[in-house]
């Protein structure tokens, strides 16, 4: 591996592994994005898997958040797509400008000759994603030890959702005829996902990355059964891997991150998936997921991003909420967006979020830990 500046902001990671801190470490999902002008600057013509695939510009990319925000986040993350595994695997995805995420040719059916390829392609996730890889090294050099780089990847449900319905989708059509018509060839092509997921990101820490997060994008459109059945046993599946398989690397292992959106219902079995912390989206009430979390996990969460939109007085109330929610904030709490930034937010209404946050926790203020 290679020698990185020494940490010099490692709140996050200490909360991450439950250490009384003094006061909730804080980033955003999509903090690196299109609602800065400063992102579109350095995207230039390229589309937006260009972007991707250039080390240079991912890794400028991902730090413009920490540079405008500085001393107000504690962590970056990776500029990349969840849809990177996809292509990895031989299918084509592109960027549609107002339309979001395209594959061409989805998958129809486990007869229309594009399962077998996929199920019988050997993948080479550290030759096809060297590019995450190099711009993972290349922003840890450029952080200089700021603050920690997470790393991430789609929950393998997810990336099934996208493989099959060819895009976003309202109704998931496809998705739901696979699952319930092709439970079997379902979950092969699932447990194939989970693996190279377990590669892949096991390749980013080795790069650099300093914590992990599996983002199941689409778990709402599972009903309990069904999640139960589809998505739960892949999210473990990477958790209970990707730790051997750091070892077997030389590699120490990080810190790892469940972000299951929707799937509200799930929080008890996701408490004791090996995961150490659990993302909540904004339909849980923080108290509540306190509750049942019971003190296995750190809870990652869990503003409405909405609230963005809605001006100071809004955001101040939001905040005020989720803090005395989560107790404060002395333990076992990371501060974000129940989602990530939404296009058309003023970065300057995401700044005081992020301020309110620090003036709402800091010493003698706010409820007492928990």
């Amino acid at each position: 591996m290679a020698e990185f500046d020494a940490l010099k902001n490692d709140l996050l990671l200490r909360t991450a592994r439950r250490e009384q801190v003094e006061r909730p470490p804080i980033w955003v999902m999509r903090q690196a994005g299109r609602y800065l002008p400063e992102y579109h600057e350095a995207k230039g013509d390229n589309d937006f898997f260009a972007c991707c695939r250039s080390p240079e510009i991912a890794s400028t990319i991902t730090l413009q958040p920490i540079d405008r925000y500085d001393g107000l986040i504690d962590a970056a993350i990776i500029f990349s797509d969840i849809l990177v595994i996809p292509q990895a695997m031989g299918m084509i995805v592109e960027m549609l400008d107002k339309k979001g995420p395209h594959f061409p040719n989805p998958l129809k059916s486990p007869t229309d000759g594009q399962y077998k390829q996929l199920m019988d392609r050997k993948v080479d996730v550290a030759h096809e994603l060297d590019y995450v890889y190099q711009a993972i090294t290349m922003t840890r050099y450029k952080l200089k030890g700021r603050v920690p780089l997470y790393g991430f990847c789609g929950a393998p449900w997810t990336l099934l959702c996208y493989m099959v319905e060819g895009g976003g989708s309202k109704l998931f059509v496809q998705v739901k005829t696979w699952i319930y018509k092709y439970p079997q060839q379902s979950k092969r092509l699932l447990q194939k996902i989970a693996e190279l997921c377990v590669e892949y990101l096991a390749l980013q820490v080795k790069a650099g990355a300093q914590i992990i997060q599996v983002f199941d994008s689409w778990a709402a459109e599972l009903s309990p059964a069904s999640f139960n059945e589809f998505a739960l046993p892949y999210i473990r599946h990477i958790s209970h891997h990707l730790p051997s398989r750091l070892e077997e690397l030389g590699v120490e292992s990080v810190p790892m991150v469940i972000f299951a959106k929707g799937a509200w219902y799930a929080l008890d079995d996701l408490c004791e998936s090996r995961y150490q912390v659990v993302g909540l989206d904004w339909l849980q009430d923080p108290a509540e997921a306190v509750r049942i979390a019971k003190g296995r996990v750190v809870l990652q969460g869990n503003a409405d991003p909405g609230v963005l939109y809605g001006g100071k007085g809004a955001i101040t109330a939001v905040v005020q909420n989720m803090v005395q929610g989560f107790g404060g904030g002395k333990q076992d709490w990371i501060a974000n967006l129940g989602h990530g930034v939404t296009p058309f937010v003023n970065p300057d209404d995401l700044k005081f979020f992020f301020e309110e946050i620090h003036r709402l926790t800091k010493a003698g203020n706010g409820p007492s830990p928990r």
